[in-house]
């Protein structure tokens, strides 16, 4: 791996799909990469490139209320993709960081995000709490809870 210094950018929609296809959708029902708020006002999607101009890492970030705080503003996390061979690496991380950042700038109050399973131990380990019971999540047909972190100003 490089020691070029990797930095989270502002990227287009459609630089998103090639990500969310090879890592969101790899083995579920379905390979459509589209969110449906992707075009919604506010939203906002961050990528991280390699040295190569390679997609590496990728979060949207949605204006979307929380469910126990529907009068305050929130930013609802869809779609964080990491490629598979730099997963570990910290890019989570650094998207999660960014999207924050983001997110304190609306004056969001919460951030929160429908979690598949196998990703709660990396929210947990960013503030995140887990909110209810476990859900099977429509599309993708996998384990998904609700997590939430409170952002204090």
């Amino acid at each position: 791996m490089s020691n070029t210094k990797l930095e989270v950018i502002e990227i287009q929609t459609s630089e998103t799909y090639s990500l969310r296809t090879a890592v969101l959708r790899n083995d579920t029902p379905t390979s459509d990469p589209r969110y449906a708020e992707d075009s919604k006002p506010g939203t906002v999607h961050l990528g991280i490139f390699d040295q190569d101009k390679n997609l590496i890492g990728t979060s949207t970030w949605v204006v979307n209320p929380w469910q126990e705080d529907s009068t305050a503003q929130a930013i609802q996390l869809r779609g964080m993709a990491v490629a598979k061979n730099r997963q570990g690496a910290g890019l989570g991380a650094m998207l999660l960081t960014a999207g924050v950042i983001h997110a304190e700038k609306l004056k969001a109050k919460y951030i929160w995000a429908k979690a598949r399973d196998s990703a709660l131990n990396f929210y947990l380990r960013h503030d995140f709490l887990v909110v209810g019971e476990g859900f099977t999540e429509g599309i993708t047909q996998m384990p998904h809870h609700l997590v939430v972190r409170r952002i204090i100003f």
